[in-house]
């Protein structure tokens, strides 16, 4: 039995890796910003797992790119440190990481350099010659945005992504062709304009289907399971609609506070760094119709449909349609915290929102009159993840009475972290002689059901970009009518400096605004 069958036969998440049409064909992985915290505990953790479960291409080699001035041996000892720190297996198994480092290489290099570009051509040449590894190329741009277009532009410019490169030249051949992709990270510009400027700049170099814009979020799991839950089960897809659902709420909210991250937090806010992005793909998966085919096109064709029917926002109507807000000093754990506005690198005057929260519609046939709540926060009670479908209350008309009162509605809670699972909150009676009705919970968690921890959305992310899937990345159309919903709104609140601009104890659930947005029709925030 092959390596990866006997990955596949021990682990149930790998199944998919099963499919004919899934090729991991030999290929370079080249990391720009290498020495960067990304690389360290997301991207090396991800690929010592695909190398673990069989799943790494072979032969693969893995080149690092960045400023620092390291040996092929530096780099190794780095990498073998962050992966012993930051991976979700842990010890590190010495034989398969030995293996694995043998494949790893670093070119220093400035971004901005073209010679860098030369050089960088010139050591991947001499690798791939070497481990018979033809030109496929995959490119992870881990690195800061306002880089992302220089490296792309000075890669075009060195002739990586033509197809024909001086070095694959030798006593007359004809120069070998393969794939070349590009993993860009979010965010994709900062508003409508620039992410239309930054897709243009990229097309003039490369195709869409080379390019493969990268949110962590549609890596997880259960987010990948939305997909399947809903058009698998039948009991659920004919109730998923206007006609029996009452409203849905997204949250994101994270305990921790901009930590190293100020510099670029104080300029993007909660709505760019999470609800544009993250919190947008989710609604689209939650609300999408079934798509025609499970393929990238047909899967992001509907997401696009979603995106392109949410209401704007009228400028007049955001201080009413949203809340945002700024955390003050607090506890998280039991451990006092600074207000956002001490924090080291945070401008005193900011108004940066640190929380939001915002009520849409999604205006087509399915959802018509339906809310959909979002929100997203920093410093709240708790670190969750959530995706919670409220179906409509049944009539009171049997139950009355003291009965009556403790009818609630179900709710459908999609938790996408911690815990990654499903629950279905319903009313039961309670045993005894006395008519008494309780809601009560039933759950399904992926470690318990499975019995293996599942992988990460690294994983997932990058083993898709290596066999050319790119259902999981957003295109070039999902990030700009992303924008147009969210650009205006920010528009909006940058005209109004610090006006409305609310605040909340940090460990709290957010601020007052949030829970009268959501309260106007008589509804709550779920408590997660």
């Amino acid at each position: 039995m092959t390596p990866i069958a006997q990955a596949r036969a021990k682990n149930p998440f790998l199944e998919a890796a099963a499919d004919p049409h899934l090729r991991v064909e030999p290929c370079s992985i080249v990391i720009f910003g290498a020495s960067g915290d990304l690389t360290k505990r997301k991207l090396l953790p991800a690929i010592y797992n695909l190398a673990l479960d069989g799943l790494l291409p072979s032969p693969v080699a893995i080149t690092g790119v960045a400023r620092r001035p390291l040996t092929h041996d530096d780099f190794r000892a780095q990498m073998k440190d962050a992966v012993s720190q930051f991976s979700r297996r842990t010890p590190i198994d010495e034989r398969r990481w030995n293996e694995l480092a043998a494949n790893f290489f670093y070119v220093p290099a400035d971004f901005s350099d073209a010679a860098a570009y030369t050089r960088l051509e010139t050591e991947l040449a001499t690798i791939e010659r070497e481990r018979g590894i033809p030109q496929n190329r995959l490119f992870y741009l881990a690195v800061p945005p306002d880089q992302c277009r220089t490296v792309v532009e000075r890669l075009g410019k060195a002739g990586f992504f033509s197809g024909r490169r001086a070095s694959d030249s030798r006593d007359g051949e004809r120069p070998r062709s393969g794939w070349s992709r590009v993993i860009v990270e979010k965010p994709f510009g900062t508003d409508l304009a620039s992410a239309r400027a930054l897709n243009v700049a990229m097309r003039a170099v490369l195709r869409e289907d080379q390019l493969f814009r990268i949110d962590h979020y549609l890596g997880k799991e259960t987010v990948q399971n939305l997909l399947v839950f809903r058009f698998s089960n039948g009991i659920f897809e004919p109730i998923w609609n206007r006609r029996y659902v009452d409203h849905v709420q997204i949250t994101v909210a994270e305990t921790v506070g901009v930590e190293s991250r100020a510099a670029y937090f104080d300029e993007a806010g909660i709505v760019r760094d999470i609800i544009q992005n993250h919190v947008l793909q989710l609604l689209s998966l939650v609300a999408m119709e079934p798509p025609v085919a499970f393929d990238a096109d047909a899967v992001r064709d509907e997401k696009v449909k979603v995106l392109r029917a949410l209401r704007p926002i009228p400028a007049d109507d955001v201080p009413r349609e949203t809340s945002r807000a700024q955390y003050g000093a607090g506890a998280i754990g039991g451990h006092p915290v600074p207000a956002y506005l001490e924090e080291k690198g945070v401008d005193p005057h900011s108004a940066t929102e640190t929380f939001a929260a915002m009520r849409c519609f999604v205006d087509n046939w399915r959802w018509s009159g339906i809310p959909f709540y979002l929100r997203a926060g920093k410093r709240l009670a708790r670190r969750a993840t959530e995706i919670a479908i409220q179906f409509r209350s049944p009539p009171h008309l049997l139950f009355r009475g003291k009965m009556a009162s403790r009818l609630e509605p179900n709710v459908l809670a999609i938790r996408i972290q911690p815990d990654e699972g499903i629950s279905l909150r319903f009313t039961s009676k309670v045993p005894g002689p006395v008519a008494a009705m309780q809601p009560v919970r039933m759950d399904f968690l992926y470690g318990t059901s499975f019995g293996v921890e599942p992988p990460e959305a690294y994983e997932r992310l990058l083993l898709d970009a290596i066999v050319g899937d790119s259902t999981l990345f957003t295109r070039s159309d999902e990030v700009e009518t992303a924008w147009e919903f969210a650009t205006p709104i920010l528009d909006a609140w940058r005209s109004l400096g610090r006006e409305d601009l609310d605040a909340y104890a940090a460990g709290s659930w957010g601020p007052p605004s949030a829970h009268e947005l959501i309260g106007r029709e008589g509804r709550s925030w779920r408590r997660i």
